[in-house]
């Protein structure tokens, strides 16, 4: 089974979501920043879903999924955006960037996994 990729920069949430996913019986892998999670992808990680923060240090989220929208191992893998922030012209940019969709913090453990499954059909 492909994992999914979280990228956030708080040790606090990659280790809450991850352990969800785990919970679900489903594999994770995790980034505390863009950079690294691009780097994964370039060393031959194919996520079947990405989920990834708006606001990091460094590269931010919607720029990641930019980057990865270009990558052939991500080009077409279902990406979500989980942040505290709901500002509509943020969501707007994330879309245009290629997310798939868009979480607001503190996100429900089951509402997550509903979106998960739905966003990936078999796991």
């Amino acid at each position: 089974m492909k994992p999914i990729l979280l990228v956030d920069d708080s040790h606090t949430m990659l280790t809450s979501i991850s352990s969800v996913l785990k919970r679900a019986g489903l594999a994770s892998a995790t980034a505390d920043c863009a950079e690294k999670a691009l780097a994964m992808v370039s060393g031959g990680l194919a996520p079947c879903l990405v989920i990834t923060d708006y606001h990091m240090p460094g590269m931010n989220g919607v720029d990641l999924i930019a980057r990865l929208r270009k990558t052939a191992a991500t080009r077409f893998t279902p990406m979500l955006v989980l942040t505290t922030d709901s500002e509509t012209g943020k969501r707007q940019s994330a879309k245009a960037a290629g997310a798939t969709g868009w979480l607001v913090k503190p996100v429900d453990p089951a509402s997550l996994l509903q979106v998960v499954k739905q966003l990936v059909p078999g796991l």
